[in-house]
């Protein structure tokens, strides 16, 4: 396999192996944990990713309805106060204690689902979510630790010297990049207040032989490739010089064409 190929391949791996399925629920399945339900845990924790930008459906711990009393989701936003959803079955009655962010709601109405929903993701939303559903069985609780992720731009142009620059900007988490051909690269990450990085990899190479780079980010929310061609910039000092020469030439070769076809015309003239 050539650098390429195995550029590409390590890249899909790495890609897979960060690769967040959407599903109906994030974390958890319904149906399948409603039929295990008698084998619950007091607690059940599930780490989960959304895109920003996206929706995101967040689950609660599925007991039957006939046993349930109180259904609580308490989140806790990353450097923000900590707000309370609650619901009373046996009133009917919701209520919100310290919650402004009109975008995380119930996921349609919380007698018929104590799903959590987040309308639109944004960065602000990442942190932890836990839903506590209290019912005549006990004490449940499911804990979601909800990373937002950030789709990078990703910016390709030539340097100086025999190099070329590949940027992954303000992606979340951050961004790998890989090059192809294989060859000399320099990477450094530049950490956002706001939780996200830009990677910045600078690829160097040495032959004039090389016409080509092929920059590949490989990222949770999509992979991306750019390609740049160098032929116009990787030229000898030898080449240069007959290139000039050439055009001067060519220029001269005009120029005695011209003279020589007066001549002619003028000598036709006379006579």
């Amino acid at each position: 396999m050539n650098a390429l190929g195995r550029t590409w391949a390590l890249g899909m791996l790495i890609s897979f192996n960060n690769f967040v399925s959407e599903s109906r629920c994030s974390g958890m399945d319904w149906n399948q944990m409603t039929q295990k339900s008698s084998l619950l845990e007091p607690e059940v924790s599930a780490p989960v990713s959304a895109q920003m930008g996206t929706k995101a459906l967040l689950c609660c711990t599925p007991i039957s309805w006939t046993k349930v009393v109180l259904i609580t989701w308490k989140i806790a936003l990353r450097g923000q106060p900590p707000c309370t959803i609650s619901y009373k079955v046996e009133t009917n009655e919701t209520s919100k204690i310290n919650c402004t962010d009109r975008r995380i709601t119930w996921a349609s109405t919380p007698d018929q689902s104590p799903d959590l929903q987040i309308n639109t993701v944004a960065l602000g939303h990442d942190g932890y979510y836990s839903c506590e559903v209290v019912s005549s069985e006990g004490h449940f609780q499911m804990r979601h630790d909800l990373q937002v992720l950030v789709r990078p731009e990703v910016t390709l142009f030539p340097g100086d010297n025999r190099t070329a620059v590949c940027e992954a900007i303000a992606g979340k988490p951050a961004a790998q990049i890989f090059w192809a051909p294989a060859g000399y690269h320099v990477t450094k990450n530049e950490s956002h207040s706001n939780g996200s990085v830009t990677v910045r990899s600078a690829y160097h190479w040495e032959h004039n032989t090389v016409s080509a780079v092929v920059c590949f980010v490989s990222h949770p929310t999509g992979n991306q490739t750019l390609t740049i061609e160098l032929n116009q910039g990787v030229t000898s000092p030898l080449h240069s010089l007959l290139t000039i020469l050439y055009v001067k030439l060519s220029l001269l070769v005009i120029v005695l064409l011209i003279i020589g076809f007066a001549f002619f015309q003028k000598r036709n003239y006379v006579r």
